[in-house]
């Protein structure tokens, strides 16, 4: 670890060194990568088919619910940042192409996987993962643009949502269902999970739901937003050990056998910034939290932090140094945010010290400064490997992470 900092000025020394490495990252590396090379011309929306290297593969390019709307986001946020008009105009082409080509024009809600045209629909059947992501991606375009036809979508997508998924018996939503909304076949659900409940799903549901709200402003949404925050600070965390589990039955049961006895330290540490932006969405206070976050926190920095190296690790067994000690870019994107959230709220000097770390293991290791992006995965021994575009991966997470770290450094100097 560094040296420990003084309260007080040391967000702002902070923000002096990082702001502009975060900044160089977020433009020459991570939006240089993806803009305007994934933009599909041709048919709307965007390509995300490209190996480690960042060269287009041979394979046919899918187009699949999650990464296409999470693109959509980015353009989205990046315009409303102030990055630049181009972004809305490559916001707008994801926008049609959901609109088009995703959209179910007769049972509502988005197909999950489309060929590259849009024109075939490559698996028909609706998640919640995906709906949630649809929710987000529209709600952010509608802030953005202020098209009313962004947020009229966005509201046939909540209402649809709203009728077919909510569980009105036991909170939540329900995940699995087949084309027209009936309960979905069992087996492989799109996400290689039975239908269960899902913190993962949840937890993009709150942000989804957060940012819908802000645009509607609908007293339903709110409730819904309300909910989720329960759900997220409080089912979702197993409370003997102060970590999240993944898996439920409908009625929050946890699901713990068959190696699910597990904690993904991404999914915990998303989980704090994004109570944290639900709160404040909502309008409700987020220090009545403070002790689920710091519970979740300090579980992934116990088990799952890099002391040596900086990084936080993928996975690990109850109450055990993570086991998967692959790094994920995800996983450390959101760390970065999450570790600067917390010191606004705690201002323990700690905080700074794994925000530091975590980054610097980004800009060493993580960042391809020579092809662009981030890799997928560092492995335990330093081999970088995944491809840089695919179904699964896009410009989201480390995005939107150097967005939120550079607004919270920005606001040093106000």
């Amino acid at each position: 670890m560094s040296a420990v900092r003084l309260r007080g000025d040391d967000l702002k020394d902070v923000a002096k060194i990082y702001q502009p490495r975060l900044q160089s990252n977020l433009t020459q590396n991570i939006v240089a990568f993806w803009y305007p090379k994934t933009m599909d011309e041709k048919n709307g929306g965007y390509i995300l088919n490209h190996d480690i290297e960042g060269k287009l593969k041979h394979t046919p390019p899918v187009k699949m619910i999650v990464t296409q709307c999470r693109m959509l986001w980015l353009y989205s946020h990046l315009a409303r940042e102030g990055y630049g008009t181009q972004y809305l105009a490559a916001a707008e082409s994801g926008f049609r192409f959901l609109k088009d080509k995703m959209w179910d024009p007769v049972n509502g809600g988005f197909y999950w996987e489309v060929d590259v045209t849009g024109e075939r629909k490559l698996q028909r059947g609706k998640h919640l993962y995906g709906q949630a992501f649809g929710l987000y991606a529209l709600s952010e375009y509608y802030l953005a643009s202020s098209r009313p036809e962004a947020l009229e979508l966005a509201n046939r997508q909540f209402d649809v949502m709203e009728a077919k998924s909510h569980d009105k018996t036991y909170g939540g939503y329900q995940e699995w269902f087949n084309e027209d909304w009936t309960p979905g076949p069992p087996g492989n659900t799109y996400m290689g999970e039975p239908d269960h409940k899902l913190m993962n799903t949840h937890l993009h549901l709150l942000e989804a739901m957060t940012t819908y709200y802000r645009a509607s402003k609908l007293p339903l949404a709110r409730e819904r937003l309300l909910e989720l925050i329960e759900i997220q600070s409080s089912t979702v965390v197993r409370k003997g050990l102060g970590a999240c589990t993944d898996k439920y039955q409908r009625n929050w049961e946890p699901i713990l056998t068959d190696n699910l006895a597990r904690v993904s330290y991404g999914h915990d540490i998303e989980n704090v910034w994004l109570l944290n932006d639900a709160c404040d969405a909502a309008g409700v206070p987020t220090y009545p939290l403070l002790d689920v976050y710091n519970s979740l926190y300090d579980y992934a920095l116990k088990y799952g932090f890099d002391r040596v190296n900086g990084g936080f690790f993928y996975t690990g067994a109850f109450n055990q140094r993570a086991t998967d000690r692959r790094k994920s870019w995800w996983v450390q994107a959101e760390a970065c945010v999450t570790s600067l959230y917390m010191y606004r709220l705690t201002h323990d000097p700690k905080d700074l010290q794994i925000f530091e770390k975590t980054y610097d293991w980004i800009d060493r290791h993580q960042t391809d400064w020579k092809n662009g992006e981030w890799y997928e995965i560092v492995e335990e021994d330093g081999t970088p490997t995944g491809d840089k575009a695919q179904p699964w991966k896009s410009g989201y997470h480390n995005g939107r992470a150097m967005m939120e770290c550079l607004d919270i450094l920005k606001a040093t100097q106000k």
